[in-house]
């Protein structure tokens, strides 16, 4: 594995992470990440035959303009498309489609799940709607939780740089130990 490779996974379990709690993908990460990336793009182009750069920044702008039509749609978030643009610009673009598609699936079974179970509240007997509302009241008033959504300062949503995040870290993995390129 690369050190492009284990910075790609520190800065996506970073992401992950803070999408997952507050819904947000802080932009001094992503800056760090494309500093610290370029920086090393620098460094290697001296032991490259030929521009190993390229496919970096041809990912940094396919991650941004595949991804920027759903932000104006507002289907997804700047950070979304930021980190989307970071990812191709650690891992080049041929990494983007599989993250895309991996993340892509998921984020829409997250809200196949969310719209299904708004939608169970209907069907549930009676006798269950009422131990399923007393569960979700003790969870609701839980520290914890508040404290998450204290966090999250009334953001909602899919966390979809999460399901892009865990997605980048299962094509490096595989990328690395499993023969793909």
């Amino acid at each position: 594995m690369t050190l492009l490779g284990l910075l790609a996974i520190g800065i996506c379990l970073r992401i992950a992470i803070s999408d997952l709690y507050a819904r947000r993908v802080p932009n001094t990460w992503l800056f760090a990440a494309s500093a610290c990336t370029v920086l090393l793009l620098v460094i290697g182009q001296f032991n490259a035959p030929r521009l190993p750069w390229l496919p970096h920044v041809a990912g940094a702008a396919l991650g941004l303009v595949a991804l920027l039509p759903f932000h104006a749609l507002r289907w997804m978030g700047a950070g979304d498309v930021k980190f989307f643009s970071v990812l191709g610009l650690m891992l080049g673009w041929q990494a983007l489609l599989p993250i895309w598609i991996a993340a892509s699936l998921a984020a829409g079974a997250h809200a196949a799940l969310l719209l299904a179970s708004r939608r169970l509240g209907l069907v549930l007997p009676i006798s269950l709607q009422a131990q399923v509302h007393r569960a979700s009241a003790h969870w609701q008033s839980h520290p914890a939780l508040r404290e998450m959504q204290s966090a999250r300062q009334g953001r909602r949503g899919i966390p979809y740089a999460a399901y892009l995040a865990i997605s980048a870290i299962g094509w490096i993995i595989l990328s690395a130990y499993g023969g793909i390129s």
